[in-house]
């Protein structure tokens, strides 16, 4: 037989609190570029298994209903969220997410690519997750 959570642990299973949110509700929330324009939407995310972090965010740019979308990786640590805007601000120029890598394959085989990820983080100037 299933055991009833406790009251005080009930709160673990909301979807959002002040500071945390369940990657789920990421999804699909507006990216925005620094003049506060929108720029696309984070499609999902990306975790290293290993260590826990958020390795990158998939971001949706361009189309409509799906149609003609580039998706591209951005670092997670570029993205700082706005409460005003309820949505993520890519702290870099409109060049530098324009221009930014979007060949993310279907496969795996990139997500272990140090070369790629390594690519992926020179381009917009922060140090990679890992190190």
């Amino acid at each position: 037989m299933a055991q009833a959570i406790p009251r005080s642990q009930q709160t673990l299973k909301k979807d959002e609190t002040v500071n945390l949110i369940a990657a789920t509700k990421v999804n699909g929330t507006k990216l925005f570029n620094r003049k506060g324009e929108r720029a696309g939407e984070v499609e999902d995310i990306m975790l290293d298994k290993v260590s826990g972090h958020v390795a990158y965010a998939v971001a949706a740019f361009g189309g409509f209903l799906g149609l003609g979308e580039t998706r591209r990786a951005i670092p997670w640590s570029v993205l700082r969220y706005d409460t005003s805007l309820d949505g993520y601000v890519a702290d870099v120029d409109d060049s530098v997410l324009k221009d930014a890598p979007n060949e993310i394959p279907s496969n795996d085989t990139y997500y272990r690519d140090l070369d790629w990820n390594s690519r992926v983080y020179s381009h917009f100037g922060v140090p990679p997750y890992w190190i």
